[in-house]
C-alpha cells in the first residue's frame, strides 16, 4: 500500500498536469498531518523559481523550525530546491523516484539530510510519460539546453 502522503504528493503532481503544467508534487508533513501541499507552477505562474517543493514551502508560510518536518516529491529534488532543504534544515526527505531525474540525493545527505527514494511506480510512469509528451518543457524545466 501507498503511504498516503506519497499519494497526496501524487495528486498534487496530477492536478498541476490538469492545469496545462509539468507533473511534479509536495506536500510537507509534521506530527503525521500534511501542513502543505504544492505542485510545479513554472508554467501556470510563468514563475520559473516555482518548482513543486518551492510551492509547498511557500504555501507553509512561516512556521518556524522545520526540524520535526518530512517534505514528499513526486521526484528527486534538483539543486534548488535541496538547496532550500539544506537551509530550512529540513531532515527528511523522501521521494518518489529519481529514475527520470537524477537530482542533488548526494548533497542533501552530505548536508545531514536522510534521502528515500522510493522508487515509486506510478512517479516513474507518469514522468516517463510527461517527458515523451512535452520533451521541449522537461528540457526547460531542467534548465538544460539538449
Amino acid at each position: 500500500m501507498l503511504d498516503p502522503f506519497m499519494q497526496a504528493a501524487i495528486d498534487e503532481a496530477k492536478k498541476g498536469l490538469s492545469e496545462g503544467g509539468i507533473p511534479i508534487g509536495s506536500v510537507l508533513v509534521r506530527d503525521g498531518q500534511i501542513i502543505a501541499r504544492g505542485h510545479n507552477q513554472r508554467v501556470q505562474k510563468d514563475d520559473p523559481m516555482t518548482h513543486a517543493e518551492i510551492d509547498c514551502l511557500r504555501n507553509a508560510g512561516r512556521i518556524g523550525s522545520y526540524k520535526d518536518t518530512v517534505l514528499y516529491s513526486t521526484l528527486m529534488p534538483c539543486y534548488m530546491c535541496a538547496g532550500t532543504v539544506v537551509q530550512f534544515k529540513i531532515p527528511k526527505v523522501i521521494v518518489g523516484e529519481s529514475v527520470t531525474f537524477a537530482g542533488a540525493p548526494a548533497f542533501m545527505r552530505s548536508h545531514g539530510v536522510e534521502v528515500v527514494d522510493l522508487r515509486n511506480e506510478d512517479c516513474i510512469a507518469m514522468m516517463q510519460r510527461f517527458i515523451a509528451d512535452r520533451p521541449d518543457l522537461w528540457m526547460e524545466d531542467i534548465a538544460s539546453e539538449s
